[in-house]
């Protein structure tokens, strides 16, 4: 939290962890400390490249492998020692904002011995939530004000409510969590069966979930009509920062705006809880009316 990253959550345990048991559990987790820094890696050996040390998470690549001012310090010993000066393993790190102090220590301490390239940057959109729901609304277009009023108007008439869940068991969160994929089998992406009701996602989603519920960091709001689950919404909080995760609703119900109106139950729980900032992840063209700051991290790929 003390350093320039815009995806906080996608740097802890709660996304990195899931994302390995889910997605990737055979590689080998590399993981240093020392005092308030910390390097978590994994590694594996690649059948054209040879041995590589890659962030836990390593698909989408949104957090950061590197936490805390000695971290390059503490990489820098650990390749020093005789395992892996004689693996000479290629490294990828990710979520370094570009400029930043990290990614100076990175170029300056690595820069002679490898040859560093970059790859395509990840962009995001994150929200200010100063001045709770009014601030945050006022930040908004006049036109995106309009159509939201008219969508929770028609909501209120329609019946339509929304239940708040944080769970802080893997039982409470598992019993929310098959409600979410009741939702999604009927969304257009379960009919087409290419959203997070699919293996390995359907795994990763549970898994961060139940860590989230450890602290109570979870949030998942259900939108309901005449009794039923139409849509969810969810994702957590880490310190100041909500960082969403997926929403989805019922195709039958794609009339209604639900995507917005649980959008809107989002931050206006968030704000009642004080949550400072709403972090949507990657860009993609819905964000920009919901959030006005606009952020990119970059991944380097050091080849010995």
């Amino acid at each position: 939290m003390r350093g320039p990253h815009p995806d906080p959550l996608c740097c802890c345990t709660q996304w990195q962890f899931s994302f390995h048991e889910a997605f990737s559990p055979a590689r080998q987790l590399l993981l240093r400390s020392d005092g308030d820094s910390l390097v978590g890696l994994a590694g594996y050996v690649h059948a054209e490249v040879g041995p590589v040390l890659e962030p836990i998470e390593s698909h989408w690549r949104f957090g950061c492998p590197l936490l805390g001012s000695d971290a390059v310090a503490l990489l820098t010993e650990t390749l020093e020692e005789e395992l892996f000066a004689r693996m000479r393993p290629l490294l990828m790190l990710s979520g370094i904002t570009y400029r930043s102090d990290l990614w100076n220590a990175v170029i300056t301490t690595f820069g002679r011995k490898y040859g560093i390239h970059m790859t395509p940057p990840a962009i995001f959109r994150s929200a200010r939530l100063e001045g709770g729901l009014d601030g945050y609304l006022s930040r908004r277009s006049a036109n995106h004000r309009h159509k939201l009023r008219q969508a929770i108007k028609r909501a209120h008439d329609a019946g339509i409510t929304f239940e708040r869940h944080c769970p802080t068991t893997a039982a409470e969160v598992d019993v929310a969590y098959e409600r979410v994929l009741a939702v999604e089998a009927t969304s257009w992406k379960g009919i087409g069966e290419c959203g997070m009701a699919q293996p390995p996602s359907r795994d990763f989603y549970r898994l961060m979930l139940r860590r989230l519920a450890a602290s109570g960091a979870g949030r998942i709001i259900f939108a309901q009509l005449q009794h039923r689950d139409i849509g969810f919404v969810f994702g957590g909080v880490v310190a100041a920062h909500y960082r969403g995760q997926q929403f989805s609703y019922a195709h039958d119900q794609r009339h209604r705006s639900i995507g917005n109106l649980l959008q809107f139950e989002q931050i206006r729980w968030l704000c009642e809880e004080g949550v400072e900032w709403y972090d949507m992840g990657p860009l993609m063209d819905y964000k920009v009316h919901w959030a006005e700051v606009e952020s990119r991290t970059e991944t380097l790929v050091l080849r010995p």
